[in-house]
């Protein structure tokens, strides 16, 4: 009679479809999208490449979830986080602890986007008309009549929009160069780093586009 620790452990259970967004993003950053086979993916997470067709149809889907995933709530942040009006101290501390968070659950996402443009990988340009170009032009529109407020000529939007966008995904597109250069910053992930680049952008946006910006 077989000794009771010797029964098998009960099988693990399927990966839910955010694990494997999670991985997908992972190695799509890591390798590019044409880098990765169906095959990859569903070895990283001990499937087989028909199982992961029960979740999505194809490796593009996937890569479309990934993104659905990623960018949707910074396109719903632009249009929320700098309104036409006056910026206010507690109205950038709530965008910058918003794109912290968000960007910390989902922290290849920055180097994925930035590896897909290098690269010009298959379906960039999709990428862009979708993604990028509403989130550019969205974040100029929010932006014009603050900006103007704060100082900025007309001409110089296109640059700081560029800039802000620059801040926001810079930190997690260098998490690699962070951990290797930087001693305050070896855990980049860390809550207590997380919280510092929190306050770096909160300071940043205030004084870029605040009423005390340019004097």
């Amino acid at each position: 009679m077989p000794h009771r620790n010797d029964r098998r452990r009960p099988p693990e259970p399927p990966p839910t479809r955010e694990v494997i967004l999670d991985t997908a993003e992972r190695l799509f950053a890591e390798r590019g999208v044409d880098g990765v086979a169906v095959r990859d993916l569903a070895r990283e997470m001990n499937l087989t490449a028909p199982s992961l067709y029960n979740h999505f149809t194809s490796k593009q889907d996937l890569y479309d979830a990934v993104l659905e995933r990623g960018l949707t709530p910074l396109l719903e942040m632009s249009a929320e986080a700098l309104a036409p009006g006056d910026v206010e101290v507690t109205k950038v501390r709530d965008v910058a602890d918003r794109l912290v968070g968000h960007l910390s659950q989902h922290p290849h996402l920055a180097a994925l986007l930035q590896r897909a443009l290098l690269e010009d990988a298959k379906g960039v340009e999709a990428l862009i008309e979708r993604w990028l170009s509403p989130l550019y032009r969205g974040g100029v529109l929010a932006i014009k009549d603050t900006a103007q407020r704060a100082g900025w000529e007309v001409a110089e939007l296109p640059h700081l929009a560029v800039g802000l966008f620059g801040m926001v995904f810079a930190y997690f597109t260098n998490l690699k160069v962070l951990r290797r250069v930087s001693k305050r910053a070896s855990n980049p992930l860390a809550p207590e780093t997380l919280e510092h680049q929190r306050a770096f952008l909160e300071k940043a946006i205030y004084r870029l586009l605040g009423p005390q910006a340019r004097g």
